[in-house]
This record gives structure tokens, C-alpha cells and sequence, in this order.
């Protein structure tokens, strides 16, 4: 299993961090890292290279499997730099790894250049995984949402684009 050039274990941040086992899946495969101290994002590698033409997508395996602690959710976003550079970008960002999943983690990446085919070699950092705590929810049926059980909101039903901001078409 290769380290990268990580942050240290204790960055500054809470003492309560979540303990999150790492099974690497492949000999060489590469332990998610923070870059710098505090950051929220660890970096995952990809564990084969991979060739994304224009507007094509690919699963990009990590060699990676994590056992997230009950009560957090892994979640998986683009790097910045390979999607303002390169346009590649996760495809279902963020994507969502439930605290029972114990499989691959692998990441559908589409490369959104018109023009030019990237080339993703093993050991390239990826996408980010940030451990977050969720809380679940007890969903309630209810008659209408607007009634006397909910409290009325001046927003309503209005969504998408519904609060303006953009200049109309010339």
C-alpha cells in the first residue's frame, strides 16, 4: 500500500476524530491523504491508468475498501484543478458512500473537453473523499404540505430559478 505525502494524523483538528479502516484491494494501491493540514478532502488515487476521450465516462477503480464508523457518510467530489484544467469531473458529484458499503471504492469520471482525451495514470489523485456525520431522518405522511402540520414558508413551492438573479435573454 503506498502513503502519499500526507498531513500528520493530528492536524490541529478535534481529538474525536472518526477512525476510518483502510483495506487496500491491490499491493500498490494508494491510502487516501490530506495534502495539507485541515483540509476537508483526502485525496484518492486511481489504481489503473485509464484513457477518457471527449465526453466519455469511466469507472476509475481505487483498489481501495473503507469501513466507515456508524453514522457517517463518505462523500466523493471532484479535484478542482482536474476539472478547471482538464474538464474532468465526477459524474455524480457528490457521490455517496453509505456507512455499510464495504466494496471497491470506484469513481465514474467523465471528461467533459470537447476536444482533447486525458489520460489518467495509476497513482494520479482523482477525487476527494470527505467523512462527514449525517443524521437520518423519520419521514412523517402527511395530507398536504401546506396545511396546519407545517409551518407555511414564503418560498413555497418556488424552485428552480424561482428567485430570479439572472438577466434576461438579449
Amino acid at each position: 500500500m503506498t502513503h502519499q505525502n500526507a498531513a500528520t494524523p493530528h492536524d490541529g483538528r478535534d481529538d474525536e476524530q472518526p477512525e476510518v479502516r483502510v483495506q487496500a484491494l491491490s499491493p500498490d494501491a494508494t491510502l487516501p491523504a490530506y495534502a495539507h493540514p485541515g483540509d476537508a478532502g483526502a485525496d484518492l488515487c486511481a489504481a489503473e491508468d485509464v484513457e477518457l476521450a471527449p465526453f466519455e465516462r469511466a469507472v476509475i477503480p481505487t483498489g481501495l475498501a473503507i469501513a466507515l464508523p456508524a453514522g457517517h457518510v463518505g462523500l466523493i467530489h471532484p479535484r478542482s484543478g482536474l476539472s478547471s484544467k482538464h474538464g474532468i469531473t465526477v459524474v455524480n458529484a457528490p457521490g455517496t458512500i453509505d456507512a455499510g458499503y464495504r466494496g471497491e471504492i470506484r469513481i465514474p469520471l467523465i471528461n467533459l473537453d470537447p476536444h482533447t482525451t486525458h489520460q489518467i495514470r495509476r497513482g494520479d489523485r482523482v477525487a476527494q473523499l470527505l467523512i462527514q456525520k449525517v443524521e437520518t431522518a423519520r419521514f412523517a405522511p402527511v395530507t398536504a404540505l401546506d396545511d396546519a402540520q407545517l409551518d407555511a414558508t414564503s418560498r413555497g413551492t418556488g424552485g428552480f430559478g424561482s428567485t430570479g438573479g439572472f438577466a434576461p435573454a438579449p
